[in-house]
Order: C-alpha cells, then sequence, then structure tokens
C-alpha cells in the first residue's frame, strides 16, 4: 500500500472554508433586483464593527438593524423613485389648465419619453405661465400623497423597529454585565469565608 503523507495546507492548496454558525444560519441578504450586494455586505459590516456583537443572540440582532436600515434606505430611494416615475402625472395636470386636454396628456406623455419637440414645448408652455419643475413635482406629490404618506409610516416603523433592536442589545449587555459582577462578587465572598478562618488559625497557632 502506498504511504501517503498529509502536507500542511499552502496557498495553493488552502483547506475548505467552513462558514461560521450564524452565517449558515441566516438567509440570504434581502435584496430586490437591481440592489447592490456590496453595499449590503458593506453594510453588514459597518455595522457589525461598531456594535461587535459578542454572542449569536447579538448576531442575530445585529442582521436585524441591517435589515431594518437598508429597508429604510430602501423605503427612501423608492419614494423618490415614485415620484419620478409619476411626474407625467402631475405634468398634465400643470398642463391642463394651460392647453387643451388631449394636448396635455399627449405633452406629458411624449415628454416624459424625452421627445425632443415635446420637451421644447412643455418647457415653453410652463415658462410663460410662470410654472417652474418644483411645481410639477409639487402637482407629482400632491398626487401621489396617499401612497408617499404609506411608505413614510412604513419608513418609521422600520427605523422604530431598528432603535428598538439596539436598546434591546444594551439592556442584553447591562444584564450580562451585572450577571458578571454578581457571580464575581459570589467568587470573592466564597474566596474570603474560605481564606480568612485559615488564616485566623495559622495566626493562633503562631
Amino acid at each position: 500500500m502506498p504511504e501517503t503523507s498529509v502536507l500542511p495546507p499552502t496557498s495553493a492548496n488552502p483547506p475548505p472554508a467552513r462558514p461560521s454558525a450564524a452565517l449558515a444560519f441566516f438567509a440570504p441578504p434581502p435584496l430586490i433586483e437591481g440592489e447592490d450586494a456590496g453595499a449590503y455586505d458593506d453594510l453588514l459590516a459597518r455595522i457589525s464593527g461598531a456594535i461587535k456583537p459578542s454572542d449569536i443572540l447579538e448576531e442575530i440582532w445585529v442582521r436585524d438593524v441591517v435589515d431594518l436600515t437598508w429597508d429604510a434606505f430602501r423605503l427612501r430611494r423608492l419614494k423618490a423613485k415614485l415620484l419620478t416615475a409619476t411626474a407625467h402625472e402631475g405634468m398634465a395636470a400643470t398642463l391642463r389648465p394651460l392647453v387643451d386636454w388631449d394636448r396635455a396628456h399627449q405633452l406629458a406623455w411624449k415628454w416624459a419619453a424625452r421627445d425632443k419637440t415635446a420637451v421644447a414645448t412643455v418647457e415653453t408652455t410652463l415658462a410663460s405661465a410662470g410654472v417652474t419643475m418644483d411645481g410639477v413635482m409639487a402637482r407629482t406629490l400632491s398626487l401621489q400623497i396617499s401612497d408617499i404618506e404609506r411608505i413614510d409610516r412604513m419608513e418609521s416603523m422600520a427605523e422604530s423597529r431598528r432603535n428598538f433592536i439596539l436598546r434591546e442589545i444594551e439592556r442584553h449587555r447591562e444584564s450580562f454585565a451585572r450577571t458578571l459582577r454578581r457571580a464575581l462578587e459570589d467568587v470573592e465572598d466564597a474566596e474570603f469565608e474560605v481564606i480568612a478562618p485559615g488564616s485566623s488559625a495559622r495566626g493562633e497557632a503562631a
């Protein structure tokens, strides 16, 4: 039977990676299409580095904090995207008092598609009425206000849950610190009870 030898791992022959129990336990990052996994990993690394979880419970909480923070960022981004995606509705509503109804909607759709002729016509029409893009976006906001308010509530809930978890981590650490202090005090008291009588006995013998 040929003799075999076990060589130490080298850079050319590294040992297989063994994910930690925490990494194996967690589900994949809750990303949607178009989101940057690298940005999520960076956020996870930054928050983990700041909090420095000391046990599996804190690791779970840190992951929750990261996911809720990511949700809040996502909701802010999607809120802005919603206003951009529906700006043609605000444009049509702004143009209706200035041109006839059908013309307003046609111009708004073509403006959203960046048709050069429509863009120039819209800019001229708005300028003649003293209306700016801020006015158009304000009208867009008024049309989407119900959805915006719901998004704001969702964002606020995500932030509140995140802050609650951060407080739980603080309480967890305070509780652990109190338990540790009590354990140390018990050890010190027991040591005193054991050592003190012996010391007294040796003193009497002397």
